[in-house]
This record gives C-alpha cells, structure tokens and sequence, in this order.
C-alpha cells in the first residue's frame, strides 16, 4: 500500500484536497472551525469543530457532493503572506488559528494561507494550481479526536480522506483498502473467536479465548522444540524486575517513558519488564564461564509490557503486554560470523514451515556511521570485524541485501528481514542485533583459551519476533484460512440428523481425539445447511458429513473449507491423509 506522505506528488494532491474537504464542510456547515489538516500516510484529515453536530456515514457523502461542486468550480489556490499581527486580525474570531498563530515563534514571522473562492485557510503549501485538480478522492471515515490529543479538551470531528491523480489509481487503492479490511486480524480474531477486548480489563490487553490459546501454544511448542534442536537452552524468568537491574542496563535512562510506572514494595522499586535481555545476563553471569562454554543460547517464551500510547494499540498487533520469542546468545568475536548464520538458517527453515520464503523479501543492515563519534560505541576493530562477518554470510546466501549506514543501534550492527504482507508496507518481524554494551554493563566474562578474562559479545535475536504479533501476521496472510497444522479446530464433526447418526458422530469424534486430532461435534439442532454455513464461516479445514450411507458403510464424508465437493473415505485413510498433511506441514494459503 502507498505511503502517500512519501510520494512528493501525492502529498501535495491530499494536502490540497484537505483544504477541499475543509471549504466544503464550511459551505454546509457554515459554523465549522478548523484545526488541522494535515497529511498522513494514508491521505488525509482534517480536525473540525462542528459544535453538536456528528458526522456520520450519510453526512460523508453529503460532503463529497459539496467537494466535487467545488472542485467543478476551477478556483484557482492562490498564496498569500502575511504577518503575524496580519493574521491574528484576520483569524481573530476562530480560537483555532489564533491558538496556532500565537504559537509561533516571532512577532514578524511571515506567515503562509491559501485561498480557494470563498475559503481561506492558513497553511505552509504547496498546493495544486486549481481545485479542477481534485477529482480524483473518497472520504474514508469521520471518527472522534481530542483537540491537541489531549483528553482534557474539547472533542472535535477528525474525517479522513484520500485523493489520487487518476480514477483508476483511486479505485486500485480502494479495493486494496477493502481487501485489508477483511484481512484485518481484529475482525478474523472476532470471527473465530481467537481473542478478545475489555475495556473493564484495560486498553491493549488482549485476552486469548481458547481457540487463540490453542494456536498460540501450537505455535509455543513449535518454535520452542526448533531451538530446542538448535543447541538452545530454555529459562523462565519473572514478568518483573528491580528498577535498578534496567538502570545498570542502561534502559532506565533512554527506554522507562515506555514502561508501565514503577511500583514501590517495602525498600525496592519494581517495574514490569519491557523487555528481558537483563534478566537472560543474570543468568550468564551467575556463574563464571570458559571459552569452551561459548556459544551460549539462552532462549525464552517470556511476557514483556509497554505502555503504548492508546491511540497506537491495534489488537494483538500492538498491545500493551505480548509474549516475545526472544534468545541471547553469548559468543566470542570469532564465533560471530558462524553464530549469526546459524540464527539466520534457523529463520529460514521455521518460516518455511510457515509457508514462506524469507529468501524471496529484503534484508536490511544496519551499520554504524564511521563519522558519528558520539552515537555508537566506540571500538573500531570490533564493529569492522562484525560488519565484515554479517556481509560475509549475507553473500553466501545470496540474500537480497542492501545496507542502512548509520541505522545501528549505538550498541552494535543489526539485521532486519523485511517481510512484504499480501496487503500493507514491508514488516519487520524476524530481527538479529549484535550487541557490544550490554555485557560490559553487566560485567560479564569468560575465560579464554589463555586464561585471561574475555567480555563476551551477545547476539540479541528473534525468530518470530513476539507470538502475538506474529499470529495477527498469520491471520491476516490466511485470512483466518490456517493450514491444518496450525488450525486451532482441525476436524468438524455433523450428523445429518441426531437422531439417527449421532451416535456414530460420537464414536468418530473419539477416534478421531485418540488419534491425537483437535475435534468438536456439531450437535445442535439445527438444519445441515445452517450447520455448514457457519463452519465455512468459522474456516474449519475439515467438516465431516455423518449420514446413513457412512454409518452403514463405517466410513466418512468430508468437505473441505472453501470446497463444494463432498468425498468418502475410510476411516483409517482419512486418519493417515490427516496425519501425513499435518506432518508435511501444508502451505499457508
């Protein structure tokens, strides 16, 4: 999807179209005052006090109507400067543009408005020539927004909007939102009950109805016996810690605005963890180590918390708690290059099970810029030698590499797999950072083959980057449609009729849960039509159809989800299709 703040041309059409927007609102609500209007990756908006009135999906229309009329008209948008003694004049009965004037810095700072027929609006430009230009938009929605974000104000109607040079550009882009509207993991999690939201529970605290948990351990299990086969070894630690480990950290100082407020007990200070690499080097340095000992795998399904703003908390996507698939691996300088690719082999075969090849999407290093004395740490010969190893192992893989100078963290160099969704931008979810800092932070060692003390280096890493991310990933690439493997109810038991065929229903589904299979039985008495209905609604893979024919024959008849046809089978052949689809993993769809 486009990022409309990043094209030059389509910001200044959406940027232009937000002050259309604003002059036809003015003609049908001529009490309306502006705020801002500005633009955003996704188009536009503009903030408007428009008293007791609420925009609604009707009005929306009524709006475009009025837009179009005004851009038929051909006003040419003309720039006029003018003082800010000018301007306080000129805005002096709307309370929004004098706010914004009075903010600015000086008394004779020049200030910018576009003038479009009878509108004026303050604003820095450019615009379009004409309104003629702006034929090409759709108002998208109108919700809700604080003036100045601050919940202590006054609620003012925020409508977004899109506008695109061509009609055909316009309706690419509308289809491509509508397809992200029924990929959108919020309404598949709702349709198939994988979690849910309470505000009484609190913002961005998502809770896992039991076909979510199902998924979410399959998924646990899964990645935790991957590392597991991988020489990585398995800690729990407390979703809390002491204030003072994130200050010897060093997170306290650059990270604790996004934490959730410290809690103090007795003569300790608390915080929840947002994250546990601290935890993970208590652990390497609760007992001394050898060369021998390295490389070191410390891996953990842990719960981290943010405090995220609420306008910024979408789902499981992006919560204020989630559970990171998270490992820190202590190595020596030698063993970067080896370690790394290791962790990168490992990316690879997990998100092929997955059904995707992560060869196929980009690769960004970040690196340090050589210049900046200050931002990164300083020890050339170390960063030299570990920018040297990741490149060497992205050649030897042939990945489609390209390299951010100046992107590292001030710590160390970092990968990033940049992942193209079937709908949205690129996402970054597998990640790999080295990092430098933190053992010297911690005062961590190793003995080397000399015997002299060693600060190890630690390779942060993260397959699947947190569960509950990557499962809002899943869901919206499928659209809920899982494959077997993952799906939380593999198999949809119906008997044509309770009365005759239930009892057999009963007899497979046993079979079936013996066999190690997820099962429910569909017993309600309700006609099969309906029934079959909701379990293509629900996106089971499998839906058996028990009637006379298979229970005279002790077979089964099965309909796979999105399918028309029906197909009999022998028990015993549909147990050993299932175990074999499962085993070879499938494809995601």
């Amino acid at each position: 999807m486009i990022n409309i703040k990043e094209n030059e041309e389509l910001n200044v059409l959406n940027h232009s179209c937000a002050h259309l927007l604003a002059q036809a609102v003015k003609h049908l609500y001529p009490h309306a005052k502006f705020w801002v209007g500005p633009v955003i990756e996704e188009g536009f908006y503009y903030d408007i006090d428009l008293g007791d009135d609420v925009v609604t999906e009707e009005d929306l229309e009524k709006i475009e109507r009025e837009m179009k009329k005004c851009a038929k008209d051909n006003k040419r948008i003309v720039r006029e400067e003018i003082s800010k003694k000018e301007a306080l004049d000129r805005f002096k009965d709307d309370p929004y543009k004098v706010d914004l004037i009075s903010r600015m810095d000086e008394d004779d700072t020049v200030i910018s408005m576009y003038t479009q027929g009878d509108f004026t609006d303050l604003c820095r430009g450019p615009h379009v020539e004409s309104t003629k230009l702006l034929k090409n938009f759709k108002l998208l929605k109108a919700s809700g927004a604080y003036w100045k974000g601050d919940a202590n104000n006054k609620m003012l109607q925020r409508i977004y909007g899109i506008c695109f040079e061509t009609p055909e550009d316009l309706d690419a882009h509308l289809k491509e939102l509508e397809e992200a509207k029924e990929r959108d993991h919020r309404k598949i999690g709702k349709d198939l009950d994988i979690f849910m939201l309470s505000d009484l529970v609190g913002k961005g605290l998502p809770i896992w109805l039991p076909n979510g948990y199902t998924l979410w351990r399959i998924i646990q299990n899964y990645i935790t016996e991957k590392e597991t086969q991988n020489g990585y070894l398995h800690v729990h630690t407390p979703d809390l810690g002491n204030v003072e480990l994130y200050k010897t950290s060093g997170h306290w100082d650059h990270y604790k605005d996004d934490m959730f407020p410290s809690m103090k007990l007795d003569d300790e200070e608390y915080v929840l963890r947002p994250m546990n690499c601290p935890h993970h080097m208590v652990i390497y340095g609760n007992k001394l180590h050898s060369y021998r000992d390295l490389p070191l795998r410390i891996a953990e399904i842990a719960n981290d918390f943010r405090y995220e703003a609420a306008g910024a908390v979408k789902g499981i996507e992006r919560a204020r708690c989630f559970t990171q698939n998270d490992s820190h691996i202590f190595v020596t300088p030698e063993q970067i290059g080896s370690e790394f690719k290791g962790v990168l082999d490992l990316i690879i075969d997990v998100y092929k099970d997955f059904g995707i090849d992560i060869t196929k999407h980009k690769f960004r290093l970040s690196l340090r810029d050589k210049n900046d004395k200050v931002k990164y740490y300083q020890d050339d010969e170390m960063w030299d030698k570990a920018e040297s190893a990741l490149r060497e192992v992205l050649d030897s893989i042939g990945a489609n590499y390209f390299e951010a100078e100046g992107e590292a963290a001030f710590y160390g160099p970092k990968l990033d797999i940049l992942i193209k969704p079937a709908v949205g931008n690129e996402v970054a979810i597998p990640t790999i950072q080295l990092d430098f800092l933190l053992p010297k932070n911690f005062d961590l060692n190793y003995i080397d083959a000399d015997g002299n003390k060693k600060t190890p280096i630690v390779i942060h890493r993260a397959i699947l980057g947190s569960l509950d991310r990557f499962i809002a990933f899943l869901l919206e690439e499928t659209k809920g449609d899982l494959p077997l493997w993952l799906a939380p109810v593999q198999i949809n038991v119906i008997p044509v009729n309770n009365n005759y065929h239930l009892e057999y229903a009963k007899e497979i589904v046993s079979l079936l849960r013996e066999s190690g299979f997820r099962v429910i039985l569909d017993d309600r008495d309700e006609k099969l039509g309906y029934k079959m209905r909701e379990a293509q609604i629900k996106k089971y893979p499998y839906n058996l159809i028990l009637g006379q024919k298979e229970v005279d024959s002790k077979s089964i008849s099965y309909r796979l989800h999105g399918k028309e046809e029906t197909i009999n089978m022998d028990v015993n052949q549909f147990i050993e299709k299932i175990n074999n689809e499962i085993k070879t993993k499938g494809i995601v769809k």
